[in-house]
């Protein structure tokens, strides 16, 4: 398990009605903050700033098709080459990072294909490198950004 520090990510919140929204820098909109959303608006700070990956190479909440069903993934990080790199999937604070999640991920995986995988509830956080989908190996940080 990995251990990102979040606690110092400022987001951008404001007030709307009833409603705590939260401005989301790739999406560049105000979106309702959900506990799901505030996981992924921390994460997307922490992968463009802390890690250094090109903000202009993420992707958040795209739909794809998996089998015959709609789905989106939460984020997409892609190489310079425009491929998926690493699949992100979020979820809220109090649901477990679990073989569900794993497999929810798996399933965005046989359509986006991606070099490494990202699970994270805030609390807990998991990598893979799944470069050799024979021998998929749990890291023990994020892959540095050099492509």
């Amino acid at each position: 398990m990995l251990s990102p520090d979040f606690s110092s990510i400022p987001l951008k919140l404001r007030q709307t009605g009833d409603k705590t929204t939260v401005f989301d820098p790739i999406r560049k909109k105000w979106l309702v903050l959900t506990p799901e959303e505030h996981v992924r608006q921390l994460v997307i700070p922490y992968l463009t700033e802390v890690m250094q990956y090109p903000a202009s190479l993420l992707a958040v909440e795209k739909t794809i098709r998996v089998g015959n069903l709609s789905k989106r993934f939460d984020i997409v990080v892609y190489n310079r080459s425009h491929k998926p790199w690493m699949l992100v999937e979020c979820k809220a604070p109090e649901v477990p990072v679990s073989e569900k999640t794993l497999y929810q991920l798996l399933s965005y995986q046989r359509t986006v294909q991606c070099s490494y995988w990202l699970l994270t509830n805030g609390r807990q956080t998991f990598c893979a490198d799944a470069r050799d989908p024979e021998d998929i190996k749990w890291m023990p940080s994020l892959p540095a950004y050099d492509l």
